[in-house]
């Protein structure tokens, strides 16, 4: 698990962790302190000069960079555009559709990898809907069995918001290529907690203000190169159409890269934040922050266990599990129990399963500690009794 010198340091670096024990960042997270002040000095420097001063463009430069980064991707394949939404739509909007083509996608994903999708029957798209036998456990073999000659795209989440179970994107990806089907990814649920490569996915887009540890937004979109003619930009504007000294020309030439797909002036201040954010999870590595977030989820799950809570999200065991444990108890409601963690100051989600059921959802991520976990449990069990 990740340790601090002290404690004073982990609230230094995360104030949050000073008033609540924040479990909650598969929603939308509490601020790193160095994101805030990343923020902070560019809105002050912003109220001394004009906002895109020199110092922007710069900045704009070195998130390209770290955002390629992260996702294994090239500089010239990232635009900085959020929230995940955004991306989604551009990618479904900017590719050329014919009636009868098939999107295969799940209709129980979250909403903004959804609706991009059915929006597409009005041009003679058809829907193809995965089925998993568990919410969120979508395999290979499903996704195959989804296919046709007709199938176009693939769009699905690596990781599924509410039962937490991430898909094996490597292998869907491969799959797809080997019969030129395009792949979309959301990947908001596991940037900046697991490695999301891109070299897998043609489509990828994800806003920092979950495990990125950023604001809202601002986010990730990737298109491989190989899809920049095929994606055509449908937001429009001077800074991806090319217009010297700001003249518009008679002709739509786009600037290279995916900066084609930014049309006007960006979130400077979220691109400072999302910066900060990203050069936090780079300098705590990966690999560490999966494996601690893992260590603390496993750990919440055993204490649920204990006092007999019910699972939607997969166990400890599973490969594929994330930070996400979505549980209910049997004989307790999730809103009693909700209710409990907020008067104690534990902030988790609420959420609802198709059929109705309510779900409380944890989520921690690196900085949190065992402590916190056990303070969870304590006052779950003092709910219950």
């Amino acid at each position: 698990m990740r340790t601090f010198a002290n404690e004073n340091e982990r609230l230094e670096k995360f104030p949050v962790a000073g008033r609540q024990i924040f479990l909650a960042h598969a929603g939308v997270t509490a601020l790193p302190a160095c994101v805030a002040d990343a923020m902070a000095d560019q809105a002050r420097a912003s109220s001394l000069q004009q906002q895109e001063f020199a110092d922007v463009l710069r900045v704009i430069r070195q998130t390209r960079e770290i955002c390629a980064q992260t996702i294994g991707a090239g500089e010239d394949e990232i635009a900085l555009l959020g929230p995940t939404a955004l991306g989604l739509s551009l990618f479904a909007n900017g590719l050329t559709w014919s009636p009868g083509d098939e999107v295969v996608c799940f209709a129980d994903d979250y909403p903004s990898n959804v609706y991009p999708w059915i929006n597409l029957r009005t041009l003679g798209v058809n829907i193809v809907f995965v089925n998993p036998s568990v919410p969120g456990r979508i395999t290979v073999d499903e996704v195959r069995d989804a296919l046709s000659p007709r199938t176009k795209l693939v769009a699905l989440a690596s990781c599924h918001y509410l039962s937490g179970w991430r898909i094996d994107v490597p292998a869907i990806g491969e799959l797809l290529r080997s019969q030129g089907i395009l792949f979309s990814l959301d990947a908001i649920q596991t940037i900046g907690a697991f490695p999301t490569d891109a070299a897998s996915v043609d489509f990828l887009s994800a806003d920092s203000h979950k495990w990125m540890l950023g604001p809202m937004a601002i986010g990730i979109v990737f298109v491989s190169r190989r899809n920049f003619d095929r994606c055509r930009p449908t937001l429009l504007g001077a800074w991806n159409v090319k217009s010297p000294e700001f003249i518009a020309g008679n002709e739509i030439e786009f600037e290279a890269g995916a900066r084609r797909y930014e049309p006007g002036v960006l979130n400077a201040t979220g691109i400072y934040g999302m910066k900060a954010a990203l050069d936090l999870i780079a300098t705590e590595g990966i690999p560490n922050v999966q494996s601690t977030i893992l260590a603390l989820r496993d750990e919440l799950e055993d204490h649920l266990a204990r006092l007999q809570f019910e699972f939607l999200s997969p166990r400890s065991h599973e490969p594929m599990r994330s930070g996400i444990l979505t549980a209910k108890h049997p004989k307790t409601s999730a809103e009693h129990l909700f209710a409990a963690l907020e008067k104690h100051h534990i902030i988790a989600s609420l959420r609802s399963s198709r059929d109705g059921t309510r779900w409380l959802r944890f989520s921690p991520h690196f900085y949190n500690t065992s402590s916190e976990i056990q303070t969870v449990a304590s006052v779950l069990e003092a709910a219950l009794t």
